[in-house]
């Protein structure tokens, strides 16, 4: 940047003046020396120091902070720099760690260290339909945290990743072969990725992605899923003769169950009697309707239900036990060739000094990384049509060009050690890699996980709620630049605040969507109230849960119970509709799909973010003609809802999984 553009803006800076209000002022009503007018930033901006002048050299804008020196071709990212007041109490943004650089154009030739090495020549001459955009990364964050050390986590490395992605896969091997060996099952849909969810509530481990150190060890939610299936799965029905040839074939699995383990004379003996009464009324009576097989077949559920769970107990106990004890194990071996690869990169990890932290509110900003990261290996990119393909030791991921170039965008604003990067494909790998291992293989398997709120929604929720920041998102799926996520170590690098678990901002806006896992959500609505019960500023949270009432889960009952619910609503089945999680490779129309369930709204607010943001009649009437189906022919996600059983898969609730993460796994 020349000197004539330096000291525009230093006059330009110099004109600023900070009022006792925290607002800024001009000390002299002289005309800045520029042809070009130049738009107001953000106050918070001007009250940290930055101001946008014009640079005629470049013919463009850039961005100057009196207090640091530094210039920026993007507008500066709130969470990076200097200080500012708000609302009456002291917010400090810390300065990032890094060197002023000059700033470069995108246009500019090398900016991307990469080469697009088998670009087909005819997508370098076509122009491509513009791609809808699913996001806005320009909305600035209005939630505040108390500044926290940098996160202890082991850095992500592609081989790590890759060793992590075979080990999870072989426990999926196992935990299928568990359930077909001891209980001739398969796997309830969905039950493992869930399990994942569920641990993640209590572990205490140190792998990001498998549990190693929960308590108890036998897990809820995967002990409930496969009782749910035990003796046979029942499926969804649409005519009668699948009714009953249903009614037939549970008869005939309880009556086997019953004989081939060690149950009680009583159980036998009810079982027995309950079975031979069933095949007696399906023999004789061939003019029942469907209504009549599903009426008796529940019938026989409730008598030989619970001697069938008797005898099952200790078996699905033991297939818990032993897919949690091979995750343990499979967490040691990870964590040993890590720390082993970082000690050959003379990488210390327990000899650095802790970070000192001041004792300030700050607004939020990413997860920083304590620990240095090693050298990345070479993650050859190319393009086939619109699709980004990143290969790693024949590994591929991909993602489409509209989702990688979000990526990239999200890198820019968010990572701190890697301004050339050159860190950047093996850090996408890794991403991807580690959510296409937690979703699983199966077709649409794990798509709901990360599924998200149409943008109208989420427009909607900014404009007339001030929502800046999602508690459940990925780097993937995210509407805003600023969101919790489940995986702090890969997601950091990419604008993640880490898990909402582990997130405690002082004030703020915020949409939660969660995964639809009744442990997680529990431990969510903990989380909520104990927020709203510390603070004292502004502080709103709009959750999104599924409207099952049968029975309710405890998660909605509680929130609708709570001290802090200022408002409630329920949005129809079919008569609202959400993205996909797979949004950043399935097709277009593909993207989104209805809801097959209600969805319920609740508003949770101190009092502070009531008076801020209420949820007025007029707002939330904006707010409902946005969430309603526009139109489009949109398909339901079957695959999420093909089987019965509780809560996580029965038709009564039909189980969509719509946002994670973190997980938050959050």
């Amino acid at each position: 940047m020349t000197s004539e553009n330096h000291a525009t803006v230093k006059a330009d800076s110099a004109a600023l003046v900070m009022s006792p209000t925290g607002s800024t002022s001009q000390a002299a009503p002289f005309s800045p020396s520029t042809s070009k007018p130049i738009q107001e930033l953000p106050d918070e901006l001007i009250q940290a120091g930055w101001s946008k002048c014009w640079s005629k050299r470049e013919n463009r804008p850039y961005y100057f902070n009196r207090f640091t020196n530094q210039s920026l071709w993007e507008m500066p990212v709130l969470g990076q720099h200097d200080v500012i007041v708000s609302s009456g109490f002291r917010v400090e943004i810390p300065v990032t760690p890094t060197t002023p650089t000059i700033p470069i154009s995108p246009s500019t030739p090398g900016v991307k260290p990469w080469v697009n090495t088998t670009d087909d020549k005819q997508g370098q001459t076509s122009v491509p339909a513009p791609a809808p955009v699913y996001w806005d990364l320009d909305v600035q964050t209005n939630a505040v945290i108390r500044e926290r050390a940098p996160a202890d986590h082991l850095p992500p490395h592609p081989e790590i990743e890759l060793q992590r992605a075979q080990l999870t896969t072989k426990l999926r091997q196992h935990y299928h072969e568990l359930c077909s060996q001891r209980e001739g099952i398969e796997p309830p849909r969905e039950s493992f990725n869930r399990w994942l969810l569920e641990r993640k509530v209590v572990d205490k481990g140190l792998d990001p992605l498998l549990p190693s150190e929960c308590d108890p060890v036998i897990s809820t939610s995967m002990f409930r899923e496969i009782m749910n299936d035990i003796p046979i799965r029942l499926s969804r029905i649409k005519y009668k003769e699948e009714a009953r040839k249903l009614l037939f074939k549970y008869a005939e699995a309880a009556k086997k169950m019953i004989d081939s383990r060690n149950a009680t004379p009583e159980s036998r003996k009810v079982v027995k009697w309950n079975v031979e009464d069933t095949m007696n009324w399906l023999r004789r009576d061939h003019s029942a309707s469907k209504e009549d097989y599903m009426d008796r077949l529940e019938h026989l559920r409730k008598q030989c239900g619970p001697h069938v769970a008797s005898v099952a107990k200790d078996s699905v106990e033991g297939i818990c036990s032993k897919i949690y004890h091979i995750s343990a194990e499979y967490v040691r071996r990870i964590r040993q060739t890590h720390l082993t690869l970082l000690k050959e990169c003379n990488i210390s990890v327990d000899g650095a000094e802790p970070t000192a932290v001041q004792d300030r509110l700050v607004y939020c900003y990413p997860v920083r990384l304590s620990i240095p990261s090693p050298p990345q290996p070479r993650v050859e990119l190319h393009f086939e049509n619109d699709v980004a393909c990143l290969r790693y030791k024949g590994e591929m991921v991909k993602v489409n060009r509209g989702h990688f170039s979000k990526l990239e965008l999200l890198y820019r604003y968010s990572c701190i050690d890697d301004t050339r990067f050159e860190k950047f494909l093996s850090r996408v790998w890794c991403l991807i890699k580690r959510y296409q291992v937690m979703f699983g293989s199966g077709v649409n398997e794990g798509s709901g996980l990360q599924g998200a709120l149409p943008v109208p929604v989420f427009e909607a929720l900014n404009k007339q709620f001030g929502v800046t920041f999602e508690c459940f998102a990925s780097p993937l799926n995210c509407y805003f630049k600023q969101f919790c996520s489940a995986f702090p170590d890969t997601d950091g690098f990419f604008g993640s605040r880490g898990p909402f678990l582990s997130f405690s901002p002082a004030s703020g806006s915020f949409e939660a969507n969660p995964p639809f896992c009744e442990e997680f959500m529990d431990a969510m609505v903990t989380h909520l109230e104990d927020l709203l019960e510390r603070s004292s500023e502004p502080l709103s949270f709009i959750i999104f849960v599924p409207e099952w009432r049968d029975p309710p889960t405890p998660a909605l009952t509680r929130m609708e119970a709570s001290r802090f619910r200022r408002h409630q609503m329920m949005v129809p089945a079919f008569e609202h509709e959400y993205r996909s999680g797979s949004q950043h490779i399935c097709k277009r129309e593909e993207i989104y799909y209805k809801s097959v369930h209600g969805t319920a709204v609740i508003f949770l607010q101190n009092n502070a973010g009531f008076s801020k943001w209420e949820p007025t009649t007029e707002r939330i009437q904006e707010f409902l003609a946005a969430y309603k189906v526009s139109g489009r022919s949109l398909p339901s996600p079957g695959p999420s809802s093909t089987s019965t059983g509780d809560k996580d898969s029965k038709p009564v609730q039909e189980q969509t999984m719509f946002k994670c993460l973190h997980p938050d796994m959050h």
